[in-house]
């Protein structure tokens, strides 16, 4: 299965890779994202902004419902769409696979359920773009969106940073 995982991984955009790396380095306080990832002021408010919606993470693990029942909706739903809404605003995680993929290594497996109707409810949040908004909502299969069950194996592979090597450095 991890090699699975890696394999989606490594079909997403550069772009996205990117930011899950820098948004698990964020989220479970691997490495200090700033210093690793900022590459300009704006870049680094991002950042900033994203550390104050993922301090959120904690209360949101702790209340994934252990059910599908209504009463345990709200309060969790609620700062998971929050936060959601906020990576999905930053144009980089750009359909349903990869957000599950974010998000279920910085929730845990028993979010797995929860997901596709938090993706749809921060995907058609007017803070988007329209073509965004489509773009995100459109990526969302059928099967993904109408599942009946779900996994409860924890993900294996965590994406970490990779240091660029000069080709002349490689041994022939």
């Amino acid at each position: 299965m991890t090699l699975a995982e890696m394999k989606e991984f490594a079909g997403f955009a550069a772009a996205t890779q990117r930011y899950i790396r820098r948004s698990l380095d964020v989220g479970l306080d691997r490495e200090d994202a700033l210093t690793r990832w900022s590459r300009d002021v704006v870049e680094a408010a991002s950042i900033r902004a994203q550390a104050r919606h993922y301090c959120r993470l904690p209360d949101i693990r702790a209340m994934v419902p252990d059910n599908s029942g209504l009463d345990a909706a709200e309060p969790f739903l609620a700062p998971l769409i929050t936060v959601a809404a906020f990576d999905l605003g930053q144009g980089r995680i750009t359909s349903f696979a990869a957000f599950r993929f974010l998000y279920e290594r910085l929730i845990g497996a028993s979010v797995r359920p929860w997901l596709p109707g938090a993706f749809c409810a921060a995907a058609a949040l007017p803070h988007l773009h329209p073509e965004l908004r489509r773009t995100l909502l459109q990526s969302i299969s059928e099967a993904a969106a109408t599942a009946s069950g779900w996994s409860s194996r924890q993900p294996a592979f965590y994406p970490y940073w990779v240091e660029k090597v000069e080709t002349g450095a490689l041994p022939h």
